[in-house]
Protein backbone atom coordinates (compact mmCIF):
# COMPACT_ATOMS: atom_id res chain seq x y z
CA UNK A 1 0.00 0.00 0.00
CA UNK A 2 1.35 3.09 -1.64
CA UNK A 3 0.10 7.21 -0.61
CA UNK A 4 1.46 9.57 -2.87
CA UNK A 5 1.25 13.50 -2.16
CA UNK A 6 1.34 15.06 -5.63
CA UNK A 7 2.38 18.74 -4.44
CA UNK A 8 2.91 21.84 -6.62
CA UNK A 9 5.43 24.31 -5.18
CA UNK A 10 4.10 27.21 -7.18
CA UNK A 11 0.23 26.51 -5.92
CA UNK A 12 -1.24 29.65 -3.25
CA UNK A 13 1.21 32.38 -4.42
CA UNK A 14 2.47 34.30 -1.28
CA UNK A 15 0.49 31.82 1.27
CA UNK A 16 1.98 30.96 4.32
CA UNK A 17 -0.08 27.84 4.29
CA UNK A 18 0.51 26.33 1.63
CA UNK A 19 3.07 23.56 2.63
CA UNK A 20 1.93 20.65 1.86
CA UNK A 21 3.33 18.07 4.93
CA UNK A 22 0.73 19.81 6.75
CA UNK A 23 -1.29 16.16 5.61
CA UNK A 24 0.85 14.69 8.01
CA UNK A 25 -1.93 15.42 10.21
CA UNK A 26 -4.67 13.42 8.80
CA UNK A 27 -2.47 9.83 8.41
CA UNK A 28 -0.65 8.03 10.79
CA UNK A 29 0.91 5.87 8.08
CA UNK A 30 4.29 7.48 5.92
CA UNK A 31 3.34 9.97 3.08
CA UNK A 32 5.66 10.08 -0.17
CA UNK A 33 6.20 13.67 -1.57
CA UNK A 34 6.73 13.71 -5.50
CA UNK A 35 6.76 17.92 -7.34
CA UNK A 36 3.98 17.13 -9.91
CA UNK A 37 5.93 19.87 -11.81
CA UNK A 38 9.07 16.84 -12.06
CA UNK A 39 6.53 14.11 -13.19
CA UNK A 40 7.50 13.63 -17.33
CA UNK A 41 5.31 10.48 -17.59
CA UNK A 42 2.05 9.99 -15.91
CA UNK A 43 1.46 6.54 -17.42
CA UNK A 44 4.37 5.29 -15.95
CA UNK A 45 3.96 6.78 -12.55
CA UNK A 46 0.40 5.15 -12.04
CA UNK A 47 1.19 2.09 -13.56
CA UNK A 48 2.74 0.33 -9.95
CA UNK A 49 0.19 1.63 -8.47
CA UNK A 50 -3.06 -0.29 -7.76
CA UNK A 51 -6.59 -0.06 -5.77
CA UNK A 52 -5.09 0.29 -2.15
CA UNK A 53 -3.18 2.83 -3.15
CA UNK A 54 -3.49 6.89 -3.10
CA UNK A 55 -2.39 10.00 -4.55
CA UNK A 56 -3.66 12.93 -3.03
CA UNK A 57 -3.58 16.41 -5.13
CA UNK A 58 -1.91 18.93 -3.32
CA UNK A 59 -2.28 22.96 -5.23
CA UNK A 60 -5.16 25.30 -6.31
CA UNK A 61 -7.71 25.04 -9.93
CA UNK A 62 -4.56 25.16 -12.33
CA UNK A 63 -2.98 22.23 -10.42
CA UNK A 64 -6.09 20.30 -10.94
CA UNK A 65 -6.61 21.22 -14.47
CA UNK A 66 -2.76 20.20 -15.57
CA UNK A 67 -3.62 16.96 -14.02
CA UNK A 68 -7.14 16.37 -15.79
CA UNK A 69 -5.61 17.48 -18.83
CA UNK A 70 -1.85 15.79 -18.44
CA UNK A 71 -3.37 12.20 -17.59
CA UNK A 72 -6.71 12.07 -19.61
CA UNK A 73 -6.45 8.19 -21.48
CA UNK A 74 -4.61 6.91 -18.46
CA UNK A 75 -5.93 3.91 -16.42
CA UNK A 76 -5.92 5.42 -13.18
CA UNK A 77 -6.66 2.33 -10.79
CA UNK A 78 -5.67 3.99 -7.39
CA UNK A 79 -8.26 6.63 -5.48
CA UNK A 80 -7.38 10.12 -6.16
CA UNK A 81 -7.76 12.25 -3.11
CA UNK A 82 -7.74 16.69 -2.95
CA UNK A 83 -6.06 19.10 -0.48
CA UNK A 84 -6.64 22.85 -1.76
CA UNK A 85 -3.59 24.87 -1.12
CA UNK A 86 -4.10 27.15 -3.95
CA UNK A 87 -5.19 31.09 -4.10
CA UNK A 88 -8.37 30.85 -5.37
CA UNK A 89 -9.66 27.07 -4.35
CA UNK A 90 -12.92 27.72 -6.53
CA UNK A 91 -13.44 24.26 -7.42
CA UNK A 92 -13.66 23.36 -3.56
CA UNK A 93 -15.60 26.84 -2.78
CA UNK A 94 -18.65 25.32 -5.13
CA UNK A 95 -18.58 21.51 -3.15
CA UNK A 96 -18.83 23.64 0.03
CA UNK A 97 -15.74 22.45 1.38
CA UNK A 98 -13.56 22.84 4.47
CA UNK A 99 -10.45 24.18 3.08
CA UNK A 100 -9.20 23.10 6.47
CA UNK A 101 -10.57 19.43 6.34
CA UNK A 102 -8.64 16.23 5.56
CA UNK A 103 -8.25 15.26 1.54
CA UNK A 104 -11.34 13.93 0.00
CA UNK A 105 -11.73 11.76 -3.58
CA UNK A 106 -12.20 13.45 -6.23
CA UNK A 107 -12.51 10.58 -9.17
CA UNK A 108 -16.61 11.21 -9.58
CA UNK A 109 -15.63 15.03 -10.28
CA UNK A 110 -13.07 14.71 -12.56
CA UNK A 111 -14.74 11.81 -14.83
CA UNK A 112 -16.76 12.59 -18.21
CA UNK A 113 -15.32 16.59 -17.95
CA UNK A 114 -16.38 18.98 -20.46
CA UNK A 115 -14.09 19.96 -23.29
CA UNK A 116 -13.05 23.08 -24.69
CA UNK A 117 -11.32 24.39 -27.91
CA UNK A 118 -8.95 26.77 -28.46
CA UNK A 119 -6.93 28.00 -31.24
CA UNK A 120 -7.20 23.99 -32.81
CA UNK A 121 -5.95 22.89 -29.25
CA UNK A 122 -8.33 21.06 -26.86
CA UNK A 123 -8.72 21.57 -23.32
CA UNK A 124 -10.50 19.25 -20.64
CA UNK A 125 -11.65 21.93 -17.96
CA UNK A 126 -13.30 21.85 -14.24
CA UNK A 127 -14.69 25.09 -13.19
CA UNK A 128 -14.78 27.44 -16.84
CA UNK A 129 -13.60 28.80 -19.47
CA UNK A 130 -12.71 32.88 -18.90
CA UNK A 131 -13.04 35.17 -21.48
CA UNK A 132 -12.92 39.08 -21.51
CA UNK A 133 -11.90 41.08 -18.66
CA UNK A 134 -11.39 37.66 -16.49
CA UNK A 135 -8.67 36.65 -18.88
CA UNK A 136 -7.20 39.96 -18.80
CA UNK A 137 -6.95 39.46 -15.42
CA UNK A 138 -4.72 36.29 -15.49
CA UNK A 139 -2.73 37.86 -18.20
CA UNK A 140 -1.52 40.86 -15.77
CA UNK A 141 -1.69 38.37 -12.45
CA UNK A 142 0.74 35.79 -14.74
CA UNK A 143 3.37 39.25 -15.02
CA UNK A 144 3.20 39.76 -10.95
CA UNK A 145 3.83 36.87 -10.52
CA UNK A 146 7.28 36.80 -12.30
CA UNK A 147 8.27 39.15 -10.38
CA UNK A 148 6.99 38.79 -7.08
CA UNK A 149 5.96 36.17 -4.62
CA UNK A 150 3.20 38.50 -3.15
CA UNK A 151 -0.67 37.48 -3.48
CA UNK A 152 -1.97 38.51 -6.52
CA UNK A 153 -5.18 41.15 -5.93
CA UNK A 154 -7.29 39.88 -8.77
CA UNK A 155 -10.22 42.28 -8.09
CA UNK A 156 -7.49 45.16 -7.74
CA UNK A 157 -6.81 44.68 -11.49
CA UNK A 158 -10.35 44.01 -12.23
CA UNK A 159 -10.99 47.14 -11.00
CA UNK A 160 -8.03 48.69 -12.29
CA UNK A 161 -9.01 47.39 -15.63
CA UNK A 162 -12.94 48.16 -15.57
CA UNK A 163 -11.81 51.83 -14.95
CA UNK A 164 -8.95 52.32 -17.28
CA UNK A 165 -6.95 49.07 -19.35
CA UNK A 166 -9.85 46.75 -20.73
CA UNK A 167 -11.54 47.64 -23.77
CA UNK A 168 -14.82 45.51 -24.04
CA UNK A 169 -15.87 43.80 -26.95
CA UNK A 170 -18.64 43.06 -29.75
CA UNK A 171 -19.62 39.48 -29.36
CA UNK A 172 -21.27 36.66 -31.24
CA UNK A 173 -22.28 33.66 -28.69
CA UNK A 174 -24.08 30.56 -29.79
CA UNK A 175 -25.71 28.04 -28.02
CA UNK A 176 -26.59 25.06 -28.90
CA UNK A 177 -27.44 26.30 -32.55
CA UNK A 178 -29.30 29.35 -31.40
CA UNK A 179 -26.89 32.44 -32.06
CA UNK A 180 -26.80 35.95 -29.60
CA UNK A 181 -24.87 39.08 -30.78
CA UNK A 182 -24.12 41.39 -27.89
CA UNK A 183 -22.13 44.45 -27.82
CA UNK A 184 -19.94 45.93 -24.88
CA UNK A 185 -19.31 42.58 -23.78
CA UNK A 186 -16.93 42.76 -20.74
CA UNK A 187 -17.31 38.98 -19.67
CA UNK A 188 -18.52 36.04 -21.33
CA UNK A 189 -17.55 32.73 -19.42
CA UNK A 190 -18.81 29.12 -19.95
CA UNK A 191 -19.01 27.18 -16.40
CA UNK A 192 -19.41 23.67 -15.39
CA UNK A 193 -19.26 24.59 -11.45
CA UNK A 194 -20.55 28.51 -10.17
CA UNK A 195 -17.70 29.83 -8.62
CA UNK A 196 -14.26 31.35 -10.93
CA UNK A 197 -11.76 33.86 -10.13
CA UNK A 198 -11.64 33.28 -6.45
CA UNK A 199 -15.33 34.08 -5.27
CA UNK A 200 -16.99 34.97 -7.65
CA UNK A 201 -20.12 33.32 -8.98
CA UNK A 202 -21.42 34.03 -12.67
CA UNK A 203 -23.80 31.40 -12.89
CA UNK A 204 -25.39 30.78 -9.08
CA UNK A 205 -27.74 28.28 -10.58
CA UNK A 206 -24.94 26.11 -12.73
CA UNK A 207 -24.51 23.03 -11.14
CA UNK A 208 -21.57 20.45 -11.69
CA UNK A 209 -23.43 17.84 -11.22
CA UNK A 210 -26.43 18.06 -13.32
CA UNK A 211 -27.13 14.72 -15.30
CA UNK A 212 -27.70 16.31 -18.33
CA UNK A 213 -24.06 18.03 -18.65
CA UNK A 214 -25.30 21.39 -19.42
CA UNK A 215 -22.92 24.13 -19.06
CA UNK A 216 -23.91 27.76 -18.49
CA UNK A 217 -22.27 30.74 -20.37
CA UNK A 218 -22.83 34.61 -18.58
CA UNK A 219 -22.57 37.41 -20.88
CA UNK A 220 -22.15 40.83 -19.23
CA UNK A 221 -22.44 43.55 -21.83
CA UNK A 222 -23.53 46.88 -22.91
CA UNK A 223 -22.65 49.66 -20.43
CA UNK A 224 -19.93 51.91 -19.69
CA UNK A 225 -17.09 51.35 -17.53
CA UNK A 226 -18.75 53.10 -14.10
CA UNK A 227 -22.08 51.94 -14.46
CA UNK A 228 -20.57 48.18 -15.01
CA UNK A 229 -18.61 49.08 -12.08
CA UNK A 230 -21.14 49.53 -9.68
CA UNK A 231 -22.74 46.15 -10.76
CA UNK A 232 -19.71 43.99 -11.37
CA UNK A 233 -19.25 43.91 -7.36
CA UNK A 234 -22.38 41.82 -6.94
CA UNK A 235 -21.45 38.87 -9.08
CA UNK A 236 -19.47 37.82 -5.68
CA UNK A 237 -22.74 37.10 -4.54
CA UNK A 238 -24.79 36.26 -7.84
CA UNK A 239 -26.79 39.41 -7.24
CA UNK A 240 -25.79 40.58 -10.97
CA UNK A 241 -28.03 38.52 -12.64
CA UNK A 242 -30.92 41.02 -11.49
CA UNK A 243 -29.55 43.54 -13.92
CA UNK A 244 -31.27 41.70 -17.08
CA UNK A 245 -30.65 44.61 -19.39
CA UNK A 246 -26.39 44.34 -18.69
CA UNK A 247 -26.48 40.29 -17.96
CA UNK A 248 -27.63 37.59 -19.68
CA UNK A 249 -27.29 33.93 -19.04
CA UNK A 250 -27.92 30.99 -21.50
CA UNK A 251 -27.52 27.24 -20.90
CA UNK A 252 -26.56 24.05 -23.37
CA UNK A 253 -24.29 21.63 -24.41
CA UNK A 254 -22.73 23.27 -27.32
CA UNK A 255 -21.42 26.53 -26.69
CA UNK A 256 -19.32 29.12 -28.92
CA UNK A 257 -18.07 32.28 -28.08
CA UNK A 258 -16.38 35.03 -30.26
CA UNK A 259 -14.95 37.98 -30.05
CA UNK A 260 -14.30 41.02 -32.50
CA UNK A 261 -11.10 41.50 -31.40
CA UNK A 262 -8.10 39.01 -29.64
CA UNK A 263 -7.87 39.56 -25.84
CA UNK A 264 -6.78 37.09 -22.95
CA UNK A 265 -8.62 33.77 -22.22
CA UNK A 266 -8.40 31.40 -18.97
CA UNK A 267 -9.17 27.66 -18.23
CA UNK A 268 -9.20 27.23 -14.92
CA UNK A 269 -7.14 30.24 -14.02
CA UNK A 270 -4.37 28.39 -16.90
CA UNK A 271 -3.84 31.67 -19.44
CA UNK A 272 -3.86 31.45 -23.14
CA UNK A 273 -3.30 34.74 -24.96
CA UNK A 274 -4.51 36.54 -28.03
CA UNK A 275 -7.66 34.64 -28.19
CA UNK A 276 -10.61 35.61 -30.70
CA UNK A 277 -12.91 32.28 -30.11
CA UNK A 278 -13.80 29.12 -28.11
CA UNK A 279 -15.98 26.26 -28.60
CA UNK A 280 -17.04 24.53 -25.48
CA UNK A 281 -19.26 21.82 -25.23
CA UNK A 282 -20.34 19.11 -22.56
CA UNK A 283 -19.44 15.60 -22.01
CA UNK A 284 -22.63 13.83 -22.19
CA UNK A 285 -22.54 11.16 -24.60
CA UNK A 286 -23.70 11.97 -28.47
CA UNK A 287 -26.51 9.80 -28.25
CA UNK A 288 -27.90 11.71 -24.93
CA UNK A 289 -27.53 14.91 -26.88
CA UNK A 290 -29.26 13.86 -30.49
CA UNK A 291 -26.72 14.57 -32.75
Amino acid sequence: MSHYVLYNPFAGWGKKDNDPKVLSAFYEHSLTYQDITQIKDYAEFFAPLGEDDSVIICGGDGTLNRFINDTEGIDIKCDLLYHALGSGNDFLRDLEKDPNSAPFSVKEYIKDLPRVEVRGKTYRFLNNVGFGIDGYCCEVGDKQKEGSSKPVNYTSIAIKGLLFHYKPTNATITVDGTEYKYKKVWIAPTMKGRFYGGGMMPTPDQDRKDPTGELSVMVFYGKGRLKTLMVFPSIFKGEHIKQDKMVAIHKGKDISVKFDRPTALQIDGETILGVTEYKAYSAVPAKVLNV
